[in-house]
């Protein structure tokens, strides 16, 4: 029914010329001076972290905080779960009330 239509490619325009293979030419080495010997650089030791009294504060305010914020995230959504539940909870009850309510009329 639908059938897509492929594009032609286009034909080249102007004079196409082949491409010729290009030489490489081997190259000589002539022995010359030796160059220096690169200096060599002391072996670096790992820059060493010092820890003051006020960075480790920082770092134990910090670290309390991000376990509240994500201790209050996850309260949060369990609290948001557990009302979702108990409204659907009570939805239930109502619907059955009033279909057992509908069927003691008849």
């Amino acid at each position: 029914m639908l059938r897509p239509k492929l594009p032609t490619m286009p034909q080249p325009t102007g004079l196409v010329t082949p491409q010729t293979p290009t030489v490489i030419e081997p190259t000589t080495i002539t022995p010359g001076t030796p160059a220096p010997p690169a200096p060599v650089a002391p072996a670096s030791t790992p820059p060493v972290v010092q820890l003051t009294p006020g960075t480790a504060l920082a770092l134990v305010g910090g670290g309390t905080a991000a376990v509240l914020v994500v201790g209050a995230v996850l309260v949060s959504m369990l609290l948001a779960v557990a009302i979702t539940g108990a409204s659907v909870a009570v939805c239930a009850v109502v619907l059955r009330c009033l279909l057992a309510s509908e069927a003691k009329r008849r």
